[in-house]
């Protein structure tokens, strides 16, 4: 885990986040916390790491998600180099990677 990361505003975003019980509340919520920009931008992310979980080429991905070829290497990097293993851990969660 990044320790850079761990503060008390974090935990309080990450509470606020798993106080969430529904997608209408998630909708509710980051339509204030997040511009449509970064909402599009992570879920962007969330999708091109299941892409490459399921051995999707990059012209594919690029595609079907509009992403770059940068952001797919950085999800890359994240999903297969790093030990914090988050897209894995919420991917594995996901009912089929689906939401």
């Amino acid at each position: 885990m990044n320790t850079k990361l761990k503060n008390d505003q974090t935990d309080f975003l990450f509470d606020a986040i798993l106080s969430l019980k529904t997608k209408e509340d998630c909708y509710r919520f980051f339509e204030d916390l997040c511009t449509s920009a970064e909402l599009k931008a992570m879920s962007q992310r969330l999708v091109v790491a299941k892409m490459l979980t399921e051995k999707k080429v990059y012209t594919e991905i690029v595609k079907e998600t509009g992403a770059s070829t940068a952001t797919i290497s950085r999800v890359k990097r994240a999903l297969f180099d790093n030990d914090t293993y988050g897209y894995t851990l919420v991917l594995d969660r996901i009912p089929n990677g689906e939401g």
